[in-house]
């Protein structure tokens, strides 16, 4: 089977368990991740989260209880869930996924160090979101 693997199994099952909040999914490869959607939503790959450089990160908080309210598939690349909170501009590739559920150990706690270096409250609701048009104009 040499010169087939790729980069990123393929996902072979997908589940969103809303009471649970996690997001289930089965890879190729055998491997299986249970995502909390909190985490998800911190770590969400859209520029509102990640900002449009490094450094421009904005740290999620209050995200404990975030839902997601559907989710639709994007090509056959991935996925962009729609938050209980209005966030929906993340677009999560199947690599981003299985990014998340193989190291989320380690990604949980570096959130807890950027709230902690931000004297930050995981569960302190977020600023309201600024009215469109403020911030940078170009969209990617």
């Amino acid at each position: 089977m040499a010169g087939l693997k790729q980069e990123t199994p393929s996902p072979t099952a997908l589940t969103v368990h809303g009471a649970s909040r996690v997001l289930e999914v089965s890879f190729s490869d055998g491997s299986h991740y249970r995502i909390p959607f909190e985490l998800m939503r911190v770590y969400s790959p859209s520029a509102e989260v990640q900002g449009h450089g490094p450094g421009q990160e904005v740290l999620q908080t209050g995200k404990r209880l975030v839902t997601i309210d559907q989710v639709e598939p994007v090509g056959n690349y991935g996925l962009k869930p729609t938050f209980s909170d209005g966030h929906d501009s993340g677009i999560f590739s199947w690599d981003y996924l299985y990014y998340l559920g193989s190291q989320q150990q380690q990604l949980w706690a570096e959130y807890e160090e950027r709230l902690a270096a931000a004297g930050a409250d995981r569960d302190a609701p977020m600023a309201p979101k600024a009215p469109a048009g403020g911030g940078c104009g170009h969209h990617h």
